[in-house]
């Protein structure tokens, strides 16, 4: 069975994640050929859950990578997320 989505926790999230009402945006999901394709992210209690219809079984995803990236995630206390891969 191939899964289709992938959850991210994050270390140091203060009293929680949020958007502050906006979308999340500028995270990018890729199967094992490392092809990174816009993602459908949300926040899932203190995880991040990103999919994307294009990749059925996702192993790496990325957030804010391009140098004009604005991050749309942070924690409660308004500190962003910094850009990340999971790339080995």
């Amino acid at each position: 069975m191939k899964k289709k989505k992938i959850f991210i926790t994050f270390d140091y999230i203060g009293s929680g994640l949020s958007s502050f009402g906006k979308e999340l945006e500028r995270f990018e999901i890729a199967g094992a050929d490392k092809q990174y394709v816009r993602a459908n992210a949300v926040i899932a209690k203190d995880r991040v859950k990103v999919s994307a219809s294009k990749v059925s079984n996702p192993k790496f995803v990325r957030y804010a990578w391009r140098d004009t990236s604005i991050g749309t995630l942070f924690n409660k206390e308004g500190l962003p997320a910094s850009s990340f891969t999971m790339e080995e």
